[in-house]
């Protein structure tokens, strides 16, 4: 049996996308349960509204008629409140992932890499939710603005804001320590920090197509048989889609993890916290369950 992944300690790129999996793996079971004990409303509510829209974009879709001026079709005709209503869901539920999965580690290291009770994730989710929520909307604002006067700084401020959520709810900060420390540990590692961005946003967007990709076919074949027979385009294949889509979501955990040992790589290179901490414990019997040798 591997031993458990210490959590506060420098790692490079290789390391960060191999713990990122390995502690995934062990900790599978408590995260997928985590996973639909906070995230579970918000995962039947997107699912829900989000079907509810396809349908209603399907029926538009259905009741196509390109010889009439009485198509329910325009510019802006998607933008339904049904469309806001799953916007504004799915929205939640990724906060949701990122609160949860950054509470199970916060609370895993505090407990000498023990996995944290029901009781102690509900105290630290309702606790950070509404901070979290908070830096969220401002970071959005932020990175939306960058990209908007220009593509290149949103894309630098990305891997930047992704470290004010670990360090909210790891160190307990505010959301303008967290801002300000954000750029001071990011500093000469950006390049290696948005490396593993992408490459974790490939492996699992690939991840996600692969669930996605046979509803997405036999929806694709539906509207290819209403375009050259006239048929209408199936209801499940709306439903099935929708169902996998919000599965997918489950990869999220996989996103979080990797930025959360980014942050800890960093945050150690920097100030060598954990490695004070092992000092501490010599001697008190104490010291984490990884023992690997360091190189600093």
């Amino acid at each position: 049996m591997d031993s458990k992944i210490e959590l506060a300690k420098p790692r490079d790129f290789g390391e960060i996308i191999s713990d990122t999996f390995t502690f995934t793996k062990q900790n599978f079971k408590p995260l997928i349960k985590y996973f639909f004990i906070f995230c579970g409303f918000f995962l039947l509510a997107t699912g829900a509204t989000d079907i509810l829209n396809q349908i209603q974009t399907l029926n538009r879709f259905n009741n196509f008629n390109p010889n009439s001026f009485d198509n329910p079709t325009g510019p802006f005709s998607a933008f339904t409140p049904t469309y806001f209503l799953a916007l504004f869901f799915v929205l939640v539920e990724y906060l949701s992932i990122t609160i949860m999965t950054l509470s199970f580690m916060a609370l895993y290291k505090q407990k000498g890499n023990e996995i944290p009770t029901t009781e102690e994730m509900w105290g630290y989710f309702k606790f950070y939710f509404l901070r979290v929520a908070g830096s969220a909307f401002v970071v959005t604002i932020l990175t939306l603005l960058a990209c908007v006067l220009c593509l290149i700084p949103g894309i630098y401020l990305y891997p930047i804001m992704s470290l004010v959520f670990p360090i909210i709810i790891i160190e307990n900060a505010s959301f303008g320590y967290a801002f300000n420390q954000s750029f001071k540990l990011i500093k000469d590692n950006w390049w290696s920090t948005f490396g593993v961005m992408v490459v974790m946003g490939i492996i699992l967007a690939v991840a996600a197509s692969i669930l996605v990709l046979p509803s997405a076919i036999f929806t694709a074949g539906s509207i290819f048989l209403h375009m050259t027979k006239g048929t209408s385009t199936s209801v499940v294949g709306v439903v099935v889609t929708s169902i996998l889509k919000q599965c997918s979501h489950v990869f999220q955990i996989l996103s979080v993890v990797a930025t959360c040992l980014i942050y800890f790589s960093l945050n150690e290179a920097k100030e060598g916290t954990g490695l004070m901490e092992r000092i501490n414990q010599f001697g008190t019997g104490q010291g984490p369950a990884d023992t690997t040798k360091e190189e600093y």
